[in-house]
């Protein structure tokens, strides 16, 4: 890795210099109410392997940034270092510091409601006896899912028994759509978005000064075990009011913003007010760099205004499922209305200038937080930023097709590169050219050209070298935590390589299991291979022998499709099975040899076409390349 050049310095500096960094309301805030933590927050799983650890970030105790990250983005990570236990408010705790997210806890009258029992199981239990510890030893009667990310609900399991909840004893609240939601995009898109979050979260670029330093959000996602259980009661109407052990909640669903599935709550009498994560101490992402659908920037203001004009003058603290609290009226009335104008200017001034003719990438160019908000720390572009939120505010409206036709059908990657190389002169002119960009600091020409050059020739090491030295400068530069650990990851896997990827890519089995049959056999045609699958047709009824439901599953012209409650007279085979035993065989828990020895299924027809079936789906790896042409078939 390489030092700071002067150019990026100077760049640095400009931010000690434009923002008010004697302001340190934060960091009171950050701390107050803490009433303890673990010696050094490291969290091992069953196989001691480290699921989540601090001790990596101890290098963040100094105030001062080094020339190598962002003054406003050092902050931001040395607030994100507070860890433990705190008091939000009678009878409102929560655990920050043991994830990417927080854990609140409510205290009832018979036990504890939990709020997002984090991203794994080993961070959730430890957070839960962390509680305890301080608090005392008390039943979990109640657990919410503020929305459908994995951060806010894979570590379900470790506070709550799947048992329990069967029983009823544990109620699960969710908003509506949660587990279509949580199932779409997690499972469908779920492999390259692990591959993209690398460079999102930066989880694989070593920690410290010249690497990984935050994740805009938190420090970075926990590593353990992801689980799911189905919610059991669900919010459908836009504003509800229930009891949960004994705690009035107003529930008001948020769908389309930072989640397609998130609800805010209130709770009246502890005059406290939880906006999950709509309401952080950052701007967030209208479209996260780790890929997603486009959320919705306008209707984000538009639920965040309701809420304040709701809730907000009856509130002694707000807070979400990230960073810390504010408190007093006055000040969460302010947070508020600039976290809602923060969302509302970005859709407005975007859609104005799109009708103005200016396309995506002039329009993140050009866009600036007015004077107001620029010096307002929570409206900083730590985890999203104006540039690339803009974009996607674009694309939620006209898609990425800014109406050149000279772009509606670019050569793709491979051969753009060589065409580029080619027409300037040879990869050793625009090398040449490059270094004297490069030494005018002029990085992000650099990364582009350099990045043609690595696609025509990926043995290219200078044009490797000099791309990933540019990169790097970027990272060291950029405020938002996200586009730093995209930079630097970029700069490192240019000059090492991916490195060893994994087989295939992690699914957790809950979500695979909590899947309806419909989602279940979309996941399948996305596992599709097309090319595989040319000329064969497969007819298939499934029946659920434990559901009372069947399936018709066809594959012709390449693409499989379902039918829901139907039969096919003269499908190839019949299976009948229980709904687990598909789940065990798709995810190679079991082999078709197996249920079939074990008597798990009944084949009414040819069990070969059924092997066939299975032998045309893919599995995918998360090992595939990004800042250089696929080597992987």
């Amino acid at each position: 890795m390489n030092d700071a050049t002067p150019i990026t310095i100077a760049q640095n500096q400009a931010v000690l210099d434009a923002l008010p960094f004697g302001d340190t309301q934060d960091f009171d805030n950050a701390r107050r109410g803490f009433l303890g933590s673990l010696p050094e927050v490291e969290i091992k799983n069953a196989d001691g392997r480290v699921v989540w650890s601090l001790r990596e970030y101890a290098f963040l105790s100094e105030e001062g940034a080094p020339p190598t990250v962002n003054p406003s983005l050092w902050r931001q990570a040395r607030l994100n270092m507070g860890h433990g236990l705190f008091r939000v408010t009678e009878r409102i705790y929560q655990i920050r510091g043991f994830d990417i997210s927080n854990m609140t806890v409510i205290e009832g009258d018979r036990g504890i409601v939990v709020i997002d029992p984090l991203m794994s199981t080993e961070v959730a239990r430890a957070s839960l006896e962390l509680y305890m510890q301080h608090r005392g030893r008390r039943p979990v009667t109640a657990l919410v899912y503020t929305h459908s990310h994995v951060d806010h609900y894979g570590g379900v399991r470790g506070v709550v028994d799947e048992e329990d909840v069967r029983a009823g004893r544990v109620e699960i609240w969710a908003p509506d759509g949660f587990m279509q939601a949580a199932v779409t995009e997690n499972v469908l898109a779920g492999t390259v978005m692990v591959r993209r979050a690398q460079f999102q979260f930066g989880t694989t670029l070593p920690k410290g000064p010249r690497g990984q330093v935050d994740a805009g959000l938190g420090k970075v996602t926990s590593r353990g075990t992801v689980t799911l259980i189905p919610p059991t009661r669900t919010i459908v109407e836009p504003i509800e009011t229930h009891r949960l052990d004994g705690v009035e909640v107003v529930f008001q669903l948020a769908p389309e913003t930072e989640a397609p599935a998130e609800m805010h709550m209130f709770y009246p009498e502890l005059r406290a007010l939880n906006l999950a994560e709509n309401a952080t101490h950052n701007l967030h992402n209208v479209y996260p760099i780790r890929g997603a659908q486009v959320r919705d920037a306008n209707a984000w203001a538009k639920y965040l205004d309701e809420a304040r004009d709701r809730f907000g003058r009856r509130a002694d603290v707000v807070f979400a499922q990230h960073h810390w609290p504010v408190w007093d009226t006055p000040r969460i009335l302010d947070f508020l209305a600039r976290q809602r104008d923060l969302y509302k200017y970005l859709h407005d001034q975007t859609v104005r200038l799109m009708n103005h003719g200016y396309k995506a990438a002039e329009i993140a160019e050009r866009l600036a937080l007015p004077r107001s908000l620029a010096g307002t720390w929570h409206a900083r572009g730590y985890y999203g930023t104006l540039s690339h939120n803009a974009k996607s505010v674009y694309q939620r409206y006209i898609g990425w097709y800014d109406a050149n036709p000279a772009n509606l059908n670019p050569l793709p990657p491979v051969e753009r590169g060589r065409k580029y190389v080619e027409y300037m002169g040879g990869a050793e002119a625009v090398i040449s050219r490059a270094r004297e960009d490069y030494e005018r600091g002029e990085y992000r020409f650099v990364a582009e050209a350099m990045s043609h050059v690595v696609f025509a020739d990926p043995a290219n090491t200078e044009a490797r070298r000099l791309g990933a030295d540019a990169l790097e400068q970027l990272g060291y530069a950029t405020e938002s935590a996200t586009w730093r650990n995209a930079y630097l990851l970029g700069a490192r896997e240019l000059r090492q390589g991916v490195g060893a990827g994994i087989a295939r890519a992690p699914v957790s089995p809950d979500v695979v299991r909590a899947m309806s049959p419909e989602l279940f056999f979309d996941y399948l045609g996305v596992r599709l291979n097309g090319e595989k699958a040319e000329g064969r047709r497969i007819v298939v009824n499934w029946a659920f022998s434990d559901l009372a439901r069947r399936f018709v599953v066809s594959l012709e012209h390449c693409a499989l499709t379902w039918l829901a409650d139907r039969h096919h007279d003269d499908a190839d085979a019949t299976v009948t099975l229980e709904r687990d035993v598909l789940t065990r065989l798709v995810l190679r828990e079991l082999s078709f040899a197996d249920v079939l020895q074990e008597g798990l299924v009944t084949i009414d027809g040819d069990p070969a076409r059924i092997v066939e079936l299975f032998s045309l789906l893919d599995d995918f790896s998360v090992g595939f390349e990004v800042v250089e042409p696929r080597r992987t078939p």
